[in-house]
C-alpha cells in the first residue's frame, strides 16, 4: 500500500536537498528585514536577476561537473576569452552582433573540447587540467584584447543581458506579458507535480498527504507570482531570465531524463561500478568538460554583453562562485550527488547576501569572509549529512 508521509518525514526525508530551500527563504527574509525592504523592491530584484545571471549559467554546469566527480577552474578565464573574442569581432572588425555571439560560444565550446580531451583521454586530472586552462585561457585573453578594453558593442549585442520583454500585450501600469508567462510557467509547473505524484503512487513509493502537497504547490505559484509581478511592475521580462529558465529547463532534463544525466552520476557516485557496467566512461568524462565549456561562453557572450565590453580582467573569481553556487545548493564533494535546481539556488543565496550586504554597506572585505563562511558550512553540512546517513 503506499505510503503517506507525515510533515516529520518530510522535513527530514532529503535534507541536503530540501534544507537549501528553507535556508532561501530565511536568507531572503533577513536581508529583507535589514533593509527595510529595499531588497525587495522592484527595482532590486530586476538588478539580482540581470547583476547574477552569468553565474547562475557557470553553476548549471559546474554542478554536473561536481556531480561527475571533477572541478573546473577554468570557467572565469574562458568566460574572458569568449567575450574577448566577441568584442574583437563585433567592436573591432565591425562585424554583425550575432556573429559575435556564436563565436563566444564556439570559443567556449572549443575551450571545452581541449579541456575533455586531457581529462578524459590522457587521464589527467580536472583540477590540474583546469587549473592550467585558467592560465592558458586567461593569457589568451590578453592577446586578443592586446592587453586593452574594448568597447561599446551595438545596442542589439548589449540587449541580450539588459534588454526586456515589455509590453507584448499591453497592460495598465504594469506588463502582461510578464505575467502570462511566468503563469503559463506555474501551470505547466503544476501538472508535472501531480503527473509526479501519480507515478509515485502507481509504483507504491511513498506520499506526502494530499493536504500538504496542494499547500507546497500554493506556496509556489504564490512566490512565483508575486516575483513576476514585481517584475510588471518594473520593466517586464529580462531577456537573461528567458535565456536562464530556458537552459534550466533543457538541463534539468539532461541530467534526470536522459542516458547521458544517468551515467554523469554513475560515475560520480561510483567509477568502478561504472565502469563494470558498460558506461563510457572517457566519453561521459570529454561530454562533462565540453558541455562546462560550452556554459562558460554562453556565460561570458552574457557578461560581454552585461558590462557593455571586454576587459582582459573580466570573469576574475567566476569559477568560484559558480563552485560555492553548486556546494551550496547540495552538491556532494565527492560526487554523484546534486541538482541543477539546487545549485540555481545556490547561486540564488550568493546573489542575494551580496546585493543584500552591498545595499547594507558592508565592505567588500566582510562579504568575502561572509561568503567564505557560507561556503565552508555548506560543506561541512554535506560532510555531517552523509555520516548521518552512514550511522543508519
Amino acid at each position: 500500500m503506499t505510503g503517506i508521509a507525515n510533515v516529520r518525514e518530510l522535513m527530514t526525508r532529503n535534507l541536503r536537498q530540501s534544507g537549501i530551500f528553507v535556508a532561501f527563504i530565511a536568507i531572503v527574509a533577513l536581508f529583507a528585514i535589514l533593509t527595510d525592504g529595499v531588497l525587495l523592491s522592484p527595482t532590486n530584484l530586476t538588478n539580482i536577476v540581470l547583476q547574477y545571471s552569468y553565474i547562475l549559467v557557470l553553476a548549471i554546469g559546474m554542478v554536473i561537473v561536481i556531480i561527475g566527480g571533477h572541478i573546473d577552474l577554468s570557467v572565469g578565464s574562458v568566460a574572458a576569452l569568449a567575450g574577448a573574442v566577441s568584442a574583437v569581432l563585433v567592436i573591432k572588425e565591425g562585424m554583425p552582433w550575432w556573429v559575435g555571439v556564436i563565436a563566444g560560444i564556439l570559443v567556449g565550446v572549443l575551450a571545452g573540447a581541449w579541456q575533455g580531451f586531457w581529462v578524459a583521454f590522457v587521464g589527467i586530472p580536472a583540477f590540474i587540467t583546469t587549473l592550467a586552462g585558467m592560465l592558458l585561457f586567461r593569457g589568451l585573453t590578453f592577446r586578443v584584447l592586446d592587453n586593452i578594453s574594448l568597447s561599446p558593442f551595438p545596442s542589439e549585442y548589449s540587449k541580450i543581458a539588459t534588454g526586456f520583454q515589455n509590453g507584448l500585450l499591453g497592460g495598465d501600469g504594469f506588463d502582461v506579458f510578464t505575467l502570462v508567462v511566468f503563469g503559463v510557467a506555474v501551470a505547466a509547473y503544476f501538472v508535472q507535480q501531480f503527473r509526479a505524484r501519480k507515478a509515485a503512487i502507481a509504483y507504491k513509493q511513498t506520499v506526502g498527504a494530499f493536504p500538504l502537497f496542494l499547500l507546497k504547490l500554493i506556496a509556489v505559484a504564490a512566490v512565483v507570482m508575486w516575483f513576476a509581478w514585481q517584475l510588471a511592475n518594473y520593466r517586464g521580462l529580462p531577456n537573461v531570465l528567458i535565456i536562464l529558465a530556458i537552459l534550466i529547463i533543457v538541463y534539468t532534463i539532461v541530467t534526470t531524463r536522459t542516458v547521458f544525466g544517468r551515467h554523469v552520476y554513475a560515475i560520480g557516485g561510483n567509477l568502478t561500478a561504472a565502469t563494470l557496467s558498460g558506461v563510457k566512461v572517457k566519453w561521459v568524462n570529454f561530454g562533462i568538460m565540453l558541455n562546462m565549456g560550452l556554459l562558460a561562453g554562453v556565460a561570458g557572450v552574457i557578461f560581454s554583453s552585461r558590462t557593455n565590453g571586454a576587459q582582459p580582467a573580466a570573469g576574475n573569481l567566476f569559477e568560484l562562485d559558480a563552485i560555492a553556487a553548486s556546494f551550496i545548493g547540495g552538491a556532494a564533494v565527492t560526487g554523484g550527488v546534486g541538482r541543477v535546481t539546487g545549485a540555481i539556488v545556490g547561486g540564488l543565496i550568493m546573489a542575494v547576501m551580496s546585493n543584500g550586504m552591498q545595499l547594507m554597506g558592508v565592505e567588500q572585505s566582510i562579504q568575502q569572509v561572509v561568503k567564505g563562511l557560507v561556503l565552508l558550512l555548506a560543506v561541512a553540512f554535506d560532510v555531517w549529512n552523509k555520516k548521518r546517513a552512514g550511522g543508519r
